[in-house]
C-alpha cells in the first residue's frame, strides 16, 4: 500500500492538497483512505460534508479512525478519533492489569472520567498509520493519504518511534531482561504476579508496535509531499521542513506550491503579489527541481468546498466570476485542483538509497568519511556531538542519534562539514583500537 504523508509549512493548505491527491488517486482505480487529525470542522467545510465522527456502539477493539464517509468513487474519508481510541486503549491496559492494581490497591479510572492527555494525538496518529497497513489483502485501500499537521510537528512525530524504541532499550537492556526466566517461579510462589514480569511484558509489547511504526514510515511505499505557498516568509520554513525530514530519511515525493496568483493582471497591487509569488517559486524550482518535482495550484478565487465533479470537468468562471449560463459563481471543487496536484505513483519512481554511506580514503587521506544527505541545512544550525558509539546529528530544532558503523566505533572525529547539501564527518582510525597488520 503507498502511504502519502501530506504536510508543509502553517496556513498553505495542506488539507486541500491531501485531499486533492486522494481524488487524483481514485482517478487511477486506487481505492484511497484519506485521514486527518484536524479535530475541528475544517475537513467537513473543505469536502462538503456533515460529520466525520465516529458511529455509536462501535467495540473497542476499532481502529483508531471514524467510520469512512465515501467522497466520490474509489475515495474514502475519516478522522483520527484520538479521545475514543485513547479511552479504548487504557481501559484495555486497567484490563491487563487488574492484577498488579490490585496488589498496589489501586483503583481503576472509569471510561467517562478517561480524557485524552497532551501528546496522545501524535501515539494516535502513528497507530493509524500501522493500523491501515494491517487490514487483510482485497479489504483494504491502495492509498492511504493523510493530512498531517505542520512540517515541524510532523518531523518530530516521524522520529518519535525510533526515539521510543532507543529510551526503552536504554532503560530496559537485553542483558537485564534474561533475567525473567526466574520471574514466572517467584510469581508462583508468591501467588501474585510480579511487577517486574509485566513491566517487561509491556515493553517487548511496545518495542513490537513501535518497529511496526518504524517500518512504515521508513517504507520504500512511504513519500512526503510537501505544501507551501511561494513567499518570503515560507522559504526559510521549508528549508528546515526538509532538511528535518532528510535527517530522519523521510523521502520528499512532491513539492506543492499552492494558490499561485494569476500572473499579467493590471492591478497593481495583484500585480505585485503575484511577483512576489513567481520570485519565491523561481526559487522552489532552483532548490528542489528536476530531483524532486514541483507541481503548481492555481488559486481558486474562494475557498474550496466539496469534490465538485470527480472527473474534474468544472466550469470555467468568466472576467466577473459567472459561469456564464445563470450568472451565479462558479463551483469551486477540490476536483478541480486533483489533475494538477497529479496522484502518487502506484510504486515509487525509485528506491530510496542507504543516504549514510562510508567512503575509504584510508589509502590517500587517512581517514574514512561518513557522508549524510542534508538538503536545507546550514552551518549555523548544525550540530554534532560524538556519544560513545553514537553520533547524535542537530539540524535547527531537530536532532537524531545515529549509531556509528563497526569501522567507525574504532575511530575519533578528526573535523566536519557541510558541502552542497551533504554533511561530512571525518573519522580517523585510533591505532589502540584499529586492526594491526601481522
Amino acid at each position: 500500500m503507498r502511504t502519502v504523508l501530506v504536510t508543509g509549512t502553517g496556513g498553505a493548505g495542506r488539507t486541500t492538497v491531501a485531499a486533492a491527491t486522494a481524488l487524483a488517486a481514485a482517478r487511477e482505480g486506487q481505492r484511497t483512505l484519506l485521514l486527518t487529525a484536524d479535530p475541528d470542522g475544517t475537513p467537513e467545510a473543505l469536502l462538503g460534508i456533515r460529520s466525520l465522527r465516529s458511529a455509536p456502539g462501535r467495540s473497542a477493539d476499532r481502529l483508531p479512525w471514524s467510520v469512512p464517509v465515501e467522497l466520490a468513487p474509489g475515495v474514502w474519508a475519516a478522522r483520527i478519533i484520538t479521545d475514543e481510541w485513547f479511552r479504548s486503549e487504557l481501559s484495555a491496559l486497567q484490563d491487563r492489569g487488574h492484577g498488579l492494581l490490585d496488589l498496589l490497591g489501586a483503583t481503576p479510572l472509569d471510561g467517562e472520567e478517561l480524557t485524552a492527555l497532551p501528546g496522545v494525538e501524535s501515539i494516535a496518529l502513528l497507530r493509524a498509520l500501522r493500523a491501515a497497513q494491517t487490514a487483510p489483502p482485497g479489504t483494504g485501500w491502495d492509498v492511504l493519504v493523510v493530512d498531517m499537521p505542520p512540517a515541524p510537528d510532523t518531523v518530530a512525530l516521524l522520529a518519535l518511534p525510533e526515539q521510543l524504541r532507543r529510551y526503552l532499550r536504554r532503560l530496559l537492556p537485553a542483558e537485564r531482561q534474561a533475567a525473567r526466566a526466574l520471574r514466572p517461579m517467584l510469581a508462583q510462589l508468591a501467588g501474585v504476579p510480579m511487577p517486574a514480569q509485566k513491566l517487561y511484558e509491556t515493553a517487548e509489547r511496545w518495542e513490537r508496535e513501535l518497529a511496526a511504526v518504524q517500518g512504515v514510515i521508513e517504507s520504500e511505499a512511504t513519500t512526503v509531499r510537501l505544501v507551501v505557498e511561494p513567499g518570503p516568509l515560507a522559504d526559510r520554513a521549508l528549508r528546515t521542513a526538509r532538511a528535518g525530514l532528510a535527517l530522519h530519511g523521510c523521502r520528499v515525493e512532491a513539492v506543492i506550491a499552492n494558490r499561485l496568483l494569476p500572473t499579467g493582471t493590471s492591478d497593481p497591487w495583484l500585480a505585485a503579489l503575484s511577483g512576489q509569488q513567481q520570485d519565491a517559486l523561481k526559487e522552489l524550482y532552483e532548490q528542489w527541481a528536476p530531483a524532486v518535482p514541483v507541481r503548481e495550484l492555481p488559486h481558486l478565487g474562494r475557498d474550496p468546498h466539496g469534490v465538485g465533479d470527480p472527473r474534474g470537468a468544472e466550469p470555467r468562471p468568466g472576467a466577473d466570476g459567472a459561469d456564464g449560463v445563470d450568472g451565479r459563481r462558479a463551483p469551486a471543487g477540490l476536483a478541480a485542483l486533483a489533475g494538477a496536484v497529479g496522484a502518487p505513483a502506484a510504486r515509487p519512481d525509485r528506491p530510496a538509497p542507504d543516504p549514510w554511506t562510508v567512503e575509504d580514503r584510508l589509502a590517500d587521506d587517512g581517514v574514512l568519511l561518513w557522508r549524510l544527505p542534508l538538503p536545507g541545512a546550514d552551518r549555523d544550525g548544525l550540530g554534532l556531538v560524538r556519544r560513545g558509539d553514537e553520533l547524535i546529528v542537530g539540524v535547527g530544532p531537530f536532532h537524531r542519534v545515529l549509531p556509528l558503523p563497526s569501522a567507525l566505533r574504532r575511530c575519533t572525529v578528526s573535523g566536519a562539514g557541510l558541502r552542497d547539501g551533504w554533511l561530512q564527518v571525518r573519522f580517523t582510525p585510533d591505532p589502540d583500537l584499529w586492526p594491526k597488520r601481522l
